[in-house]
């Protein structure tokens, strides 16, 4: 941070924002298509309708992730690009884009790093999993966690999912990247090339470049996410007891209403 901030100043720590934030819109919305879709297709193949269980849920996410890749990829290769340009060579995203077509890759260049992703899209899984083996290690038999016990459970799973996966994600940035200037800009044909590479010029841990940014991002989105989804089962558990009370409430006070005219008929039917 200290580097780009004396290189480019503080705008360039929101270097390609436009094409992130299209990124993380357009991939959330293919993502939850594709889930409805795929989980609709799997709904109607069952003989007896019952609710998915927690594996066949992750099963379903990962399917849905990796087609939401397919579709999503372009606009992270080309923000990858924008953000690991130098400082004289800044552009615009469809500058941008228009450089990587016309790279020797052409077209196909909007997908590199797609392998890379479609492995990538078991990190939600991993996070999920370990969140649940911690909850049974250090709150066992405890229903309803306070927000700081979900905060923590969220980011040390979250923290564990990226120690794992971060070799993919350099990979993955190395893929989508200018090549570096000792390849003399003949690109990386996949993940493993970049991995072999980056371990034969900067050594094993340069696998895990980047570690440290990425763990805070998860601790943050991930620990918020799992303390407000905690607690917003309870309040949904609690509305949905408050909108049945009501409905009993309002089904009693109609059978009370009908007995009340019941009675009043009664008399004048029996003159």
């Amino acid at each position: 941070m200290r580097k780009i901030l004396v290189d480019e100043g503080v705008t360039g720590l929101y270097s390609g924002i436009n094409g992130s934030l299209i990124g993380v819109a357009s991939t959330n919305f293919a993502y939850f298509y594709w889930y409805s879709v795929v989980r609709s297709l799997y709904l109607a193949s069952q003989t007896a309708p019952q609710s998915p269980g927690t594996a066949v849920e992750l099963s379903l996410g990962a399917v849905a992730g990796a087609v939401a890749q397919v579709f999503t990829i372009p606009v992270s290769v080309v923000t990858t690009r924008q953000q690991t340009q130098l400082k004289g060579d800044k552009r615009g995203f469809l500058d941008t884009g228009r450089e990587v077509i016309h790279s020797d890759d052409g077209w196909s260049g909007l997908w590199r790093g797609l392998k890379a992703s479609l492995v990538l899209v078991a990190n939600p899984a991993i996070t999920y999993g370990a969140y649940q083996r911690l909850r049974e290690m250090l709150f066992p038999g405890k229903v309803n966690l306070r927000p700081w016990e979900s905060f923590v459970l969220g980011a040390a799973s979250k923290a564990l999912a990226t120690i794992i996966t971060q070799p993919l994600i350099v990979a993955k940035v190395g893929l989508q990247s200018r090549p570096p200037p000792a390849r003399q800009g003949k690109p990386f044909k996949d993940f493993v090339e970049v991995m072999s590479y980056i371990v034969e010029h900067e050594g094993l841990l340069a696998l895990f470049k980047g570690l440290a940014p990425q763990i805070m991002k998860g601790i943050l989105v991930q620990g918020l996410l799992m303390m407000t989804k905690e607690r917003m089962e309870i309040l949904f558990v609690v509305l949905f007891a408050y909108l049945r009370k009501l409905r009993d409430t309002k089904l009693q006070q109609a059978a009370d209403r009908a007995t009340a005219r019941t009675k009043a008929v009664l008399p004048v039917v029996a003159k």
